[in-house]
């Protein structure tokens, strides 16, 4: 049945910003490939996915931006971790020398906002800085901070109440709505500091919560009661489902958000398509007014062929969320990436693209992903395998083969098998 859509929605959803997380270039490609209207990044420092697996560097920044601008796409920088004052100087030199590159930086410490202030440059709040009313997101337009990242816990009223009450004053909100939650208040916890001594406030985050964990009741003198363990099990106490507002972006958009965020810049370009790919259609289908139950459910379900937790729908609806925490394991794609090897050469006119077979073989009608930091992510079905002029029905460990794909790719970008889940 067919939601019927107000043509204010329908105006909202073509004006939303689909904002993907990028943690690689090829993640960066499949991004604007599947029609994000704008991407974040991070450096090597002082954001909050340290990781350099996970991270551009400032050489390979003008090429991202390149990317994004060819695109019609706007890039954010996040440096959106504490800065301690022996860090100051770097922050400086990074911001000189992202400047003329980044569309705006989303920031949590003050002293970042008022360096972009002092270079001209945008800055946005972060959703570390808690912002969970009116009164605190007036006070950071006030400050010249244009866009406000409201914090995780707010409900679908409350986000819209904060949405009107900036707007007059120039400003802007920004909601997640797809990826990994926290258990903490906007993500500000300690439990990895103490135990690791790796800051989740510094992008260092060890993800305790996503551990089993054993109740100890200890003896003591006062009670005859003798010391006991329950073993409690995992991904069930600590560990918040992922958040999937698909079910009901209709009513997200017509919060008048600005920016709809997915959440992911340590999630490989396989995720970043589907789950990006998932979100323009619906959104296009919104400001089409297309948008009907059966299509939710339809996106839902493709998202789920890539990593996640069990769904859940956030805090949007109240607080506590009723479905909050998890209760099943970690991953719960339905399908599984296989290394298969690596491209040897591509055929741009003839259409096809020869692959070494290093590792798992592939069959006609299998799913191949073929990723690289130039190609993005092309993903396609096996119509058809050859080796010279012998056709085949199977690409097998040890030989070359050529079969013809959807877009270019590019010599040494990485085969994959995208095969059910067992």
């Amino acid at each position: 049945m067919n939601r019927k859509t107000p043509e204010s929605c329908r105006a909202c959803a073509q004006a939303v910003e689909l904002l993907a997380p990028c943690g690689t270039p090829a993640a960066l490609r499949a991004a604007l490939a599947a029609g994000a209207n704008a991407v974040y990044l991070g450096l090597d420092k002082l954001n909050m996915r340290v990781g350099g697996a996970h991270n551009f560097t400032l050489r390979s920044l003008p090429e991202a931006s390149a990317c994004c601008r060819a695109a019609g796409a706007k890039l954010y920088l996040t440096l959106n971790t504490i800065v301690f004052d022996g860090e100051r100087a770097e922050l400086y030199r990074m911001l000189d020398a992202a400047a003329p590159y980044v569309d705006a930086v989303i920031a949590s410490d003050w002293a970042v906002f008022a360096a972009c202030q002092r270079r001209g440059m945008e800055a946005h709040a972060s959703t570390q800085l808690s912002c969970a009313n009116a009164d605190a997101a007036r006070f950071l337009v006030s400050q010249g901070i244009r866009r406000v990242v409201l914090a995780r816990e707010c409900t679908l009223s409350e986000v819209a109440a904060i949405a009107d009450a900036i707007r007059p004053l120039g400003g802007e909100i920004e909601i997640f709505v797809h990826g990994a939650q926290c258990v903490a208040e906007s993500g500000r916890c300690f439990l990895s500091h103490f135990a690791y001594g790796a800051s989740a406030n510094r992008g260092e985050c060890q993800q305790p919560c996503r551990r089993p964990y054993t109740i100890v009741r200890e003896e003591n003198e006062d009670s005859p009661r003798p010391r006991a363990e329950f073993a409690v099990g995992a991904h069930t106490i600590l560990s918040a489902r992922d958040l999937c507002s698909l079910p009901f972006l209709d009513k997200i958009v017509a919060t008048g958000a600005a920016s709809l965020k997915i959440e992911g810049r340590a999630r490989p370009p396989e995720y970043v398509t589907t789950v990006v790919g998932a979100y323009r259609a619906a959104l296009d289908a919104l400001a089409q007014g297309t948008w009907s139950d059966a299509l939710a459910a339809e996106l839902t379900e493709r998202c789920t062929e890539v990593y996640h937790r069990r769904f859940g729908v956030g805090l949007f609806h109240g607080r506590p969320g009723a479905d909050q925490f998890t209760d099943n394991d970690e991953n719960l794609a339905t399908r599984r990436k296989r290394n298969v090897g690596v491209v040897e050469h591509d055929y741009p006119r003839a259409g096809f693209v020869q692959i070494r077979v290093q590792d798992a073989a592939f069959r006609l009608g299998d799913r191949l992903s073929i990723q690289g930091p130039s190609t993005g992510e092309v993903r396609f079905e096996v119509t058809s395998i050859r080796r010279d002029e012998a056709v085949l029905t199977e690409a097998v460990r040890g030989n070359w083969v050529t079969v013809p794909r959807p877009a270019r790719v590019r010599p040494n970008d990485r085969v994959y098998l995208l095969e059910p889940a067992t």
